[in-house]
């Protein structure tokens, strides 16, 4: 027997036809939507690459089985309906009749078994087909996706960029998809659009695929990504109406500027699955920050109120915990640790560390990666000097050379920015999972933090589909992290969309402009 998960077939369509979005116009077709993106992509394949930077043009150029709505609710897309048996270990999904690939292959459960399998095998989160044992095809339109385990984060797993529906035909011919020359040129996918061109470093380009499986999508003729790396030119293009969507803004005051813009909006609506949070980091194994009582010190020495507003300009929300505030999951009620001085000092002077003559207790480093985080890791130093801790802010030549570092377990703190992924199964658990301390592998449990009450809520959270038992077993888990602080959770990454009132639908989905753009339209 199976819990049936979708309405009927007709009201379904509907659905897949008219996400609830208010407009006051019937969409029009046709147009050319010039938008931004933040950077060049290695490829274009999200089935073996994470990032926003190969998410965003990922998914228009593939579908996903199923999409989001702003509610966090699965809602058809490649997948017209799914079930779910009673045991939780059988997923089925039947697939669209009739859909092609974009050199005109028809999309079967085949290239779904496909799919499934080349992430499990190459994409790097692991946690998210983890429990597939194996994906029966019954038929050309029905898959059955066999579990070891109840997995309650799959059906997010499947929707958005990862779990792109690549195909068979082109991917299966041997050679490693992580390098598969389709993968940037000549690509086939199943998406609203198809590739055109793709010059690195200066733009994507995508057109409508005329054969897409939704009736009368997309709206858009055609899509220019132009890659623009600088944010004071993305600001400038948007302003002069150059480009007219741009997703991911975060600098605080290009948002401030453009908020102010007549004919923009700029909105932090989305983006709560990518689920970005800000944080300091510490080395829990190694060092003075191996000493719970120095990491609690730290963390009410932190003026977080002080970065929101004067270093956020107000752009930005509190992350109390490591699950983005945007997650049904997440727990208000642990202590944020607010700004309190007198008692960071007493919890230092009360563990021994006692001041020098110059009024220090000991040094600590804090590294930074990339430029977005440095005035965080700076803001340590005069801040965490009120404590009697002597801070030096520590910058890496590049990138590389940064996670080089902290995946290697060389820090004391780091600012970091780590993304939940939608499900706390897919984003979260990595950074406290006892069993994911994986030296050279960054964005693992870098902490090299271990609590196996932690592992235990994370096992239990992660294999049922009771959601009420799931936000029990998170608020214990977030609990329990608020006390031994491996992180101390800043803010909320403020990823916004800044888009031109001249386009329609603009995406405010759980995914941001990292979800399908076939509803986007031009007035």
């Amino acid at each position: 027997m199976t819990r049936i998960l979708t309405l009927s077939a007709a009201i379904l369509l509907a659905a897949t036809l008219a996400i609830p979005v208010a407009q006051a116009e019937e969409p029009k077709k046709g147009g050319t939507l010039v938008m931004s993106i933040l950077g060049t992509p290695r490829h274009l394949n999200p089935a073996v690459q994470s990032g926003i930077a190969t998410g965003e043009p990922g998914t228009q150029l593939f579908a996903a089985p199923l999409r989001y709505d702003d509610g966090w609710n699965p809602q058809p897309y490649l997948a017209k309906s799914w079930s779910v048996s009673d045991d939780g270990l059988t997923v089925t999904l039947n697939i669209v009749e009739g859909a092609t690939f974009h050199d005109g292959h028809p999309i079967t459960s085949e290239d779904v078994a496909f799919s499934i399998k080349t992430v499990q095998e190459n994409h790097p989160f692991k946690s998210m087909f983890a429990p597939v044992e194996k994906v029966e095809t019954p038929d050309a339109h029905t898959a059955v996706i066999i579990l070891s385990q109840p997995h309650p984060a799959l059906l997010l797993a499947m929707s958005s960029q990862l779990l792109a529906i690549i195909p068979k035909h082109i991917y299966g011919d041997g050679q490693d998809p992580k390098t598969h020359p389709r993968n940037s040129e000549n690509v086939v996918g199943s998406g609203p659009f198809k590739l055109v061109e793709f010059i690195r470093d200066q733009h994507i380009i995508l057109e409508r695929f005329e054969n897409f499986f939704i009736e009368d999508r997309p709206y858009l003729d055609k899509i220019v990504m132009r890659i623009i790396k600088d944010g004071a030119a993305r600001t400038i293009a948007l302003e002069s109406g150059e480009i007219m969507l741009a997703g991911f803004e975060q600098s605080a005051r290009d948002l401030k500027r453009l908020s102010k813009s007549d004919h923009l909006d700029v909105s932090r609506e989305g983006y709560a699955a990518i689920g970005s949070i800000i944080w300091l980091a510490f080395n829990t194994k190694e060092g003075k920050t191996a000493d719970k009582a120095v990491r609690q010190a730290i963390s009410y020495a932190i003026d977080r109120d002080f970065i929101l507003k004067a270093l956020m300009l107000g752009t930005a929300a509190s992350a109390k915990t490591g699950i983005h505030h945007g997650s049904p999951f997440y727990d208000s009620s642990v202590n944020g640790y607010d700004l309190d001085l007198d008692k960071a000092n007493k919890i230092l002077d009360d563990a021994g560390y006692a001041k020098g003559s110059d009024g220090m207790r000991f040094p600590l480093t804090v590294d930074f990666g990339w430029a977005t985080v440095k005035p965080f890791a700076e803001y340590m130093k005069p801040q965490l000097k009120k404590i009697g801790i002597d801070v030096t802010v520590r910058a890496s030549a590049d990138f590389p050379t940064w996670a080089k570092r902290i995946s290697n377990h060389e820090f004391d703190m780091t600012m970091d920015n780590v993304f939940n992924w939608g499900d706390p199964v897919i984003g979260v658990h990595r950074t406290y999972d006892s069993d994911n301390i994986k030296k050279g592998v960054i964005w693992s449990n870098t902490q090299q933090y271990s609590n196996a009450r932690v592992d235990e809520l994370m096992k239990l959270a992660g294999s049922t589909y009771d959601q009420e038992k799931r936000k029990k077993y998170y608020a214990e888990f977030q609990q329990i992290l608020s006390d031994e602080l491996p992180v101390y959770w800043l803010f909320a990454g403020p990823y916004h969309t800044v888009a031109n009132k001249k386009l329609g639908n603009p995406p405010n989905t759980i995914w941001g402009t990292s979800a399908p753009l076939d509803r986007v339209y031009l007035k």
